[in-house]
């Protein structure tokens, strides 16, 4: 018998308005877990080759974290992956709210949705019941406005609600999905369900989530929620996130004006100690949270008054010193504005800074802007065009594609400040002095990502020389993103991950407690390897070639003008040559392909025949 899982998968035919039931086994779940790695299995089986990111054959693959309603802290999670519209690789996004639970709570360990309605649709799964409801009556609505609505129709406050925005609906490509205020945030999931005509998720379930071992797993519960409050999470009990943004300007690592910079000036008025002094309401945290780190702060007066958001570093910094802007006024505006529309914050201020960059550099002109002035620092501009993007207005048609899709329209050199991996934005930190990182993100499968690999604690402790790169690195990275890996399967918090004694056997107890499955340490130290090379599999049947493994041009050639990183760039030659002991270290050949007797070997045979390549084809790219 399994506890918390139930074995079952619901699909979804929005063309069709049909739905069925994929029973899988204890042993299919213990390879892949949930979260993100059950999330990506789906999305392999359901995504075919070649799927046009916003067409039909796209699949949307929601799947629960194995602790999701339980007792554990912060594991009320979901993941979530998809073929995403900006990078045409794996998107695969993580959640944690309400909405995971009574996604358990209906009976499903993950939903697969594919096609697309004929009109726009609210998608209500009722424990097993599935209903097609008209949708059109919350066209228009921001993402919280249509939760509340929604729930509203039904009358009833246990009916949880994943929605998107004006941006999801208009095909921005960075646009997000939104449930109770936390955010399936990146690389285009909005967008895809724009695309299906879906406007929202409705989840009602009444069943029992069950554990093996309800005592001695309630023992580690206590054991857990004890150490996630001592001094190793005190900052982000008290600041959260955006205590970083002093550290980071402190290292000259924050991006500023577009990246060109990494110290700003303004960054004692964007900072965590300057939310706790003047705007901040309270902290909040996700569903079974025993941290808080999530900020939330308020405008008290001025043109932004009333406004109110939670800040988390990673929109901060993007529409704040990455933009020129040293109002915190502003920035909680535009968080707020950028969250309601439906759109992921990151991206969106990595976006109009780049449209800044252009017209600082006369690449657009006020003409292109419709009037606006854009220069860095004007929040105004900042605001009008974040609401232009969600609505494809003017120019906010080319930057609602993204940094790589508008600098290739634009063209005229933008292409050298298009802050992007793989067609994804970069997140908050200037990598020409973290270069570990750097070539980590490079090889990163969904992108310019921070959240898929750790390797940053590399740079930032000191462990390594963060103004280098050399082959060691390869194998260092390596062993970093198979652990985020492995909690973003469970899914727990990355603030979790100093909270345990020996984390591979602590972990694999845990799990066996809940599920009553048998899992060893070895066992669980092999999901992550698995579900990495999965998600390079997923890549490389799409149409992935080792080219896409690579920096912007910006971080190769412009050395970082001042500060404590001053004169800091990335060699290309001593990147490549770490990237080809990464992919050694993976144990792929030196064009990054799999080979088939590793993927046998981690028990993907059917990808084995899909893409891996044989021994001798592996030896001669080895040889080249």
């Amino acid at each position: 018998m399994m506890y918390s899982y139930t074995g079952k998968i619901l699909h979804v035919d929005l063309s069709t308005r049909k739905s069925w039931v994929q029973e899988v086994d204890a042993d299919f779940l213990k390879k892949y877990i949930g979260g993100v790695g059950l999330a990506t299995r789906l999305a392999y089986d359901n995504v075919p080759p070649g799927a046009d990111p916003l067409g039909p054959e796209n699949a949307l693959c929601f799947a629960c974290s194995v602790f999701a309603g339980t007792t554990m802290p912060v594991g009320t999670k979901h993941g979530v992956a998809f073929k995403s519209p900006l990078t045409g690789t794996i998107g695969d996004c993580l959640s944690g709210s309400h909405f995971s639970e009574m996604f358990r709570r209906a009976g499903w360990d993950g939903i697969v949705i594919t096609g697309k309605a004929s009109d726009w649709t609210v998608l209500f799964i009722d424990d097993d019941d599935v209903q097609f409801l008209d949708g059109n009556r919350y066209v228009g609505m921001g993402t919280t406005e249509t939760q509340e609505a929604v729930r509203g129709h039904f009358g009833d406050e246990n009916v949880r609600v994943s929605s998107i925005g004006p941006a999801g609906e208009n095909l921005v490509r960075f646009a997000l999905i939104d449930n109770d205020g936390r955010q399936v945030g990146r690389c285009g999931p909005g967008a895809v369900m724009g695309s299906k005509k879906l406007k929202a998720i409705a989840v009602r379930g009444s069943q029992p989530i069950t554990v093996a071992d309800p005592e001695e797993l309630f023992k580690e519960t206590l054991k857990l929620i004890e150490t996630s409050q001592g001094p190793g999470t005190a900052k982000y009990r008290t600041l959260g996130t955006p205590s970083n943004v002093l550290n980071m300007n402190a290292m000259g690592v924050l991006p500023t004006r577009n990246f060109r910079e990494t110290v700003f000036e303004g960054a004692e008025t964007i900072s965590g100690e300057y939310i706790e002094q003047h705007h901040k309401i309270k902290s909040v945290g996700c569903s079974g949270c025993s941290i808080a780190c999530e900020q939330w702060a308020e405008v008290r007066e001025g043109k932004y008054k009333g406004s109110r958001i939670g800040l988390d570093y990673e929109p901060l910094f993007a529409v704040g010193s990455n933009c020129g802007i040293d109002s915190m006024p502003a920035v909680i505006h535009m968080v707020q504005i950028e969250d309601e529309l439906g759109m992921d914050a990151m991206s969106c201020g990595v976006v109009v800074s780049f449209a800044m960059e252009c017209y600082e550099q006369g690449i657009l002109t006020k003409e292109d802007f419709g009037g606006l002035e854009p220069n860095f620092g004007n929040d105004d501009a900042a605001v009008k065009l974040i609401e232009m993007i969600a609505h494809r207005e003017g120019i906010g048609d080319v930057l609602a594609e993204g940094v790589r899709r508008a600098a290739e329209q634009i063209g005229k050199g933008s292409e050298h400040f298009a802050m992007h991996i793989k067609g994804l934005e970069l997140p908050g930190y200037d990598v020409r002095s973290l270069q570990t990182f750097a070539m980590g993100m490079a090889v990163g499968t969904r992108g310019g990502c921070h959240n898929r690999a750790l390797s940053y604690e590399l740079d930032v402790k000191g462990v390594v020389d963060r103004f280098s790169l050399d082959p060691s690195r390869g194998k260092m990275h390596m062993e970093k993103e198979n652990f985020a890996c492995i909690l973003d399967c469970l899914v727990l918090c990355k603030f979790l991950r100093n909270c345990f004694d020996d984390f591979y056997p602590d972990v694999a107890r845990i799990f066996t407690l809940t599920t009553g499955i048998p899992m060893t340490a070895e066992e669980l130290e092999e999901v992550p390897v698995r579900v990495h090379n999965l998600k390079k599999a997923f890549n490389i049947r799409q149409g992935w070639t080792k080219e896409d493994d690579w920096l912007p041009p910006r971080v190769l050639k412009d050395p970082i003008p001042s500060g404590p990183s001053k004169g800091a760039v990335i060699n290309p030659d001593d990147l490549r040559v770490t990237i080809e002991a990464y992919y050694e270290a993976r144990g792929w050949t030196s064009e990054g392909l799999i080979p088939k007797s590793l993927l046998i070997e981690l028990g993907l045979d059917d990808i084995a025949e899909d893409i891996g390549v044989e021994e001798a084809v592996a030896d001669i790219a080895g040889s080249e």
